[in-house]
């Protein structure tokens, strides 16, 4: 059975807290959503703003495969901005529980209906697709719900849509609730939140009820705790369920789940499903030992199935070959004695609580080898000015191999005009993206060592690098300046 996947990431997406995206980023995710396949795109509410009506119609003139749809209210004037925006379809929204009706809109049932109707008739007038949705669906009086679809359906509606607005749905109750409505006459879309984190569940109960279409948002981003995740919905239907196909490109899900990532500024949990950065990490030796042998030991799926990567993390669990696995990719040569001496030295740090990064791992095999460093990039000189009423300055001299580099950069604050400055030096060697950042005192007192952990990211590769100094800038520095230094020589290597 064919299922269509309607991606809300940038109307119910944008909602989560904090999340404003410009017209320019709104088009780069419809795209990589069209790209990935998604069939119908909400696109945002026309009617919230002049710049939100920039942004659809941007969308729009794009000519995308994809259905492009905007959220509206029972207002014709909604409707009139979804006009002016040349979508294909709205999805008109009718608040339908006695909660909503009488608390919020303080009308009664008929009123409500009558508006909703003919908000309906009146898109359907003017040539567009209508899913009608009900608002607060799973607490609403089932009879006055199926009554409310069925005027629509009269009218020539093209789509219902049930949503848990507040997510109070079991697996159990929403394959129930579900399929009481999929006996109608129209495509049935289920529309789930994750406040109980059931969203997922829920969706795919819905589905299994007869739901033909999901809604969702890449990361499962929305208001509160977010809603059914776009990933996570669509890789259990192709993999736990056999009778469900959908148009989603599976191997582009972690880059579009990266980039939705970025330009919200809402990153993912580690062990989030499908896309988190542990989703395919593995430090059990164990575990290490089983993947190496055979992925499917300890994988239900390979990482390379949603365009991930597999990764050996370094810590007290790891195991020898997890180990030698990682120096083999780092091109490392090595007796078994100074191997065990490496292992006995990771599984030191790791009994201290420490994660061993690979510039670590890069610092142990040196000095066990005797490896002599040669940095392709060093640090000369670093001079801050910084204070009330003066925008912090760094000014950095760097030797790239025999080459003295001069440069100088401001920021919000010294470390950011630090990093700015060496960013800047480094531009015409390579272009270095910052993944994260973060910073740890980890002794007390005003002199307190502080621990900075980065990743940085050149292409496809992404290094961890960490430097523990008592100056957070100077840290923030030969941290920043590790990771390059491992990420040129590794892409070197390749």
């Amino acid at each position: 059975m064919k299922i269509n996947v309607l991606d809300t990431t940038l109307r119910d997406g944008e909602q989560t807290p904090g999340v404003s995206l410009t017209s320019s980023e709104k088009l780069r995710i419809a795209s990589k959503l069209d790209e990935l396949g998604v069939n119908i795109i909400e696109a945002g509410s026309a009617i919230t703003s002049k710049g939100e009506r920039i942004a659809i119609k941007t969308i729009t003139s794009e000519d995308l495969n994809a259905e492009i749809c905007s959220f509206t209210r029972t207002i014709k004037g909604d409707v009139d901005a979804a006009l002016e925006c040349d979508v294909d379809s709205i999805h008109l929204v009718v608040p339908t529980s006695n909660l909503h009706i009488e608390q919020k809109l303080k009308k009664t049932k008929e009123e409500v209906l009558n508006q909703a109707i003919e908000t309906a008739q009146y898109a359907i007038d003017h040539g567009l697709k209508v899913e009608l949705s009900a608002e607060d669906a799973t607490r609403t009086d089932m009879d006055f719900l199926i009554k409310v679809f069925e005027e629509g359906i009269s009218i020539g509606v093209d789509r219902l849509c049930a949503c848990d607005t507040v997510g109070i749905l079991t697996p159990d109750k929403s394959y129930d609730f579900y399929s009481k409505l999929s006996t109608l006459d129209v495509p049935l879309s289920v529309h789930c939140h994750n406040d109980f984190g059931l969203a997922v569940a829920n969706t795919l109960s819905a589905i299994k009820a007869g739901a033909s279409q999901f809604h969702s948002t890449i990361n499962g981003i929305g208001e509160r705790a977010g809603n059914a995740s776009l990933e996570e919905v669509v890789v259990s239907l192709d993999n736990l369920y056999n009778d469900y196909q959908t148009d989603i490109k599976i191997n582009q899900l972690y880059s579009v789940s990266r980039m939705v990532a970025r330009l919200t500024g809402v990153y993912l949990q580690p062990n989030k499903a499908i896309v988190g950065e542990n989703a395919f990490a593995h430090e059990s030796g164990i575990h290490a030992d089983g993947i190496i042998k055979n992925s499917s030991t300890y994988e239900p799926i390979t990482p390379e199935t949603v365009g991930h990567k597999r990764k050996f993390v370094l810590g007290k669990h790891i195991g020898s070959k997890g180990l030698k696995q990682r120096l083999d990719d780092s091109k490392f040569n090595y007796t078994q004695v100074q191997f065990n001496e490496i292992f006995n030295k990771v599984k030191y740090l790791g009994d201290l609580g420490k994660c061993v990064t690979d510039v670590d791992l890069q610092a142990i095999a040196d000095e066990v080898l005797e490896i002599e460093k040669n940095d392709k990039i060093k640090l000369e000189e670093l001079s801050i000015v910084s204070g009330n009423k003066v925008i912090p300055t760094a000014s950095i001299k760097l030797k790239i191999e025999d080459k003295d580099i001069l440069e100088a950069s401001v920021g919000v604050g010294p470390v950011d005009a630090a990093i700015g400055a060496v960013k800047k030096g480094i531009a015409d060697v390579a272009d270095i993206e910052l993944e994260e950042y973060h910073v740890d005192a980890i002794t007390g007192g005003t002199n307190a060592l502080i621990d900075v952990i980065l990743k940085l990211r050149l292409g496809d590769k992404i290094i961890s690098a960490r430097s523990t100094q008592p100056d957070i800038i100077n840290a923030s520095v030969d941290a920043y300046l590790s990771g390059v230094n491992r990420l040129l020589e590794v892409d070197s290597n390749d």
